[in-house]
Formats: C-alpha cells, structure tokens, sequence
C-alpha cells in the first residue's frame, strides 16, 4: 500500500511531499513531475498566483539514476513568494520590521467557506494565519507531485488514467455522453475547464463568470477514469481505496 504525507506552508520556504510503499525499479523523472505540475496552473478561474509561481521541484531521496530504490521517495517544491515572507512565517522567532508589519496583522475574521474557524477552535489559535497557511490551495501542488510518481507505478502496471469535469455547480455533462480516453488529455488540456463536452464546457464557463461577478463560489465533480486495470487489483475498505501490489517483475 502507497502511504503518503505532505509538510509545508503555503507562504513557507517550500512544500514537501513523501511516498512510502513504493517498489524499486519504477521509473521516474524530474521532467514527467515537473510537466504535471505546470498543467495544475491551466484552468479557467484560476487565482493569480498560479501564473508566477514556478514550482521548482527537487527530488530528494528514493530515486536514483531515474529510478526508485524502494526506500521513501521525497519530492521538495520551492515556494516563489518565500522572500517576501520570511519574516512572517520564519519558523525562528524573529522580530517583525516594518516591511512585513502588514502581512504579519492578526486575521481574526474568518473566511466563509474555508478551514479557518474551525482550524482555530481545533488547535488553540486567536487568528487564522497558521490554519489558511496549510489549509491552502497551494498544498495541492505537493499532491500533484505525489500523483505523478503514483501514475508511473500504474503505467508499469498497463493502466493508463485521465480525469475530466463532470459538472460545476449546476451544469453538468450530459447522460451518455463519450467518455474521453488517456489519448484525449491534449484535448482536455486545451478546454478551459477539463471538460469533454464542448457545448458544457461553454456553459460551465459563464457559470463561473457569474459567481465570480456575484462573489459567490462553486462545487463540482471531477471524474478520474482508469484504463487497463487487472481485475482484483484495487480492494476497497469503508469507502477509502487502496492500492495493493506484489512485488515488480523485472
């Protein structure tokens, strides 16, 4: 079973992402990861930090030579805004100057939708800084890096994957429509909103104009659909998944 856990802050120095579980012999690289990470930033809606972060990625332990040795695999990924911020979340009590007075005031109002309030009744805060900073969208870049080396394993396996949007808010993609393929990713990549179906597509996108110009924000599904999978393979327990496997034949 692959195990996997995430540290890092959202305005930290960097993320960092560890896998357990992994056989040798399954190949890696650097650029596979790296090319994953920028299709995260593609997307229509996206925040404004997703067009100047560039994600430097260093692969840290559990690969050589292009390859995993079995031992823990740990993915680093550098944070652009660290500079400005080191004051801030400096994990050394520093002294704040006035360059970082701004960014270091106290959030007590928290945010509608989000961790916020009841992070802070959780772990004892009187502001919401150490919650919004892990329970942040920019976590998942370290998720993305982790599902990238999981995807490798798989293809080792003859599986194949590819996900797609399935609906956002009220618009959804119709009942029986085609189901795209692991060859239809370029095709995903290009539409605004990973979705297969052109004419959704459309409407998902003035769905998200209208919540951005009403302030309001959106649920939805998305899809991961998995190609080539051995029977028995995947076991499922009290609704999680886990992946099981013997060793690789070499």
């Amino acid at each position: 079973m692959l195990r996997v856990l995430t540290a890092g802050e959202s305005h930290g120095p960097e993320l960092i992402a560890v896998m357990e579980g992994m056989p040798s012999g399954v190949p890696i690289s650097s650029e596979a990861i790296q090319a994953d990470l920028a299709r995260r930033k593609l997307g229509y809606g996206r925040g404004s930090r997703m067009k100047f972060e560039q994600d430097e990625l260093t692969i840290s332990g559990g690969v050589r030579h292009g390859k995993t040795i079995g031992s823990p695999i740990a993915l680093r990924i550098g944070n652009t805004e660290w500079p400005k911020w080191i004051e801030v979340m400096n994990p050394e009590p520093v002294e704040i100057t006035d360059k970082s007075r701004g960014r270091s005031a106290p959030l007590t109002r928290p945010r509608p939708g989000h961790a916020d309030l009841v992070g802070m009744q959780k772990y004892d805060f009187d502001e919401a800084r150490p919650i919004l900073e892990r329970a942040s969208a920019r976590e998942t870049a370290a998720r993305v890096a982790l599902g990238a080396v999981a995807r490798s394993f798989l293809g080792e396996l003859g599986i194949r994957l590819v996900s797609h949007t399935l609906s956002i808010g009220p618009v959804r993609v119709p009942a029986g429509a085609a189901l795209p393929t692991p060859d239809d990713v370029g095709a995903l990549d290009a539409d605004p909103l990973r979705c297969f179906d052109a004419d959704t597509s459309a409407r998902m996108v003035t769905e998200v104009d209208d919540a951005r110009k009403d302030g309001d924000t959106l649920g939805g599904i998305v899809e991961v659909l998995a190609y080539g999978c051995r029977q028995g393979l995947v076991r499922t327990c009290t609704g999680t998944v886990a992946w099981t496997h013997a060793s690789r034949k070499r």
